[in-house]
């Protein structure tokens, strides 16, 4: 199982073996406890639940769904396994520790964050809409613009106006590790990766 959670701390820059200076995203990533496993004959597939992080404070309802691996984790998370021959065996088991080890440098991952909230914006920010006119008599600034035509006398759903941006899940195929601290626990992944700091940040690579 190649995958772990991990939270961001910000970005820098690295030489690789070629000297070529390259952006990566440093992440704190794991230990991570499986706290959860499902198996394709009990619930139709495969897939592991992996816990992360110290939490503050952890109500009775997830101490009694902690019970069984025995950790005390902040973040929680499912992650799809490799299905296996037998749908009764599982390649992890619940109380196993992953830590960087299941990654290796230059092991080409996929990484899921929550991007950054920017709160109520325009068409031209959100959209990326062009501006109107500032002469002749304009008063179209900034405006979106006309919203529909007199049938169907509404506004079609899905129209491009102003709105709530950012904060979505957003997944970033194609990323390449660039440098693994295992002592630490630190993994720098060339590019950049959806979230602010100390955000919650899915790493999966391909399963095998």
């Amino acid at each position: 199982m190649k995958a772990l959670l991990a939270t961001k701390i910000g970005m820098t820059q690295l030489y690789d073996a070629d000297g070529r200076l390259q952006p990566v995203t440093v992440l704190q990533a794991g230990p991570c406890v499986v706290t959860q496993v499902k198996t394709i004959a009990s619930d139709g597939y495969s897939a592991a639940q992996l816990g992360f992080g110290t939490p503050k404070h952890m109500h009775k309802a997830r101490e009694g769904h902690l019970k069984a691996s025995g950790a005390k984790v902040r973040f929680l998370n499912e992650i799809r396994t490799a299905e296996v021959e037998d749908s009764a065996e599982t390649p992890v088991k619940i109380g196993d520790t992953l830590t960087t080890e299941v990654f290796e440098t230059g092991d080409m991952v996929t990484v899921t964050g929550i991007s950054k909230g920017k709160g109520f914006a325009g068409t031209i920010k959100r959209h990326n809409f062009h501006r109107g006119p500032k002469t002749h008599g304009s008063h179209n600034y900034r405006g979106p613009g006309s919203i529909g035509a007199g049938y169907p006398q509404h506004v079609m759903k899905g129209k491009k106006m102003a709105g709530r941006m950012g904060h979505d899940r957003v997944t970033v195929k194609g990323l390449k590790i660039a440098h693994i601290d295992a002592d630490l626990g630190l993994i720098a992944v060339r590019g950049a990766i959806p979230g602010p700091k100390k955000s919650l940040i899915i790493i999966t690579g391909k399963l095998s």
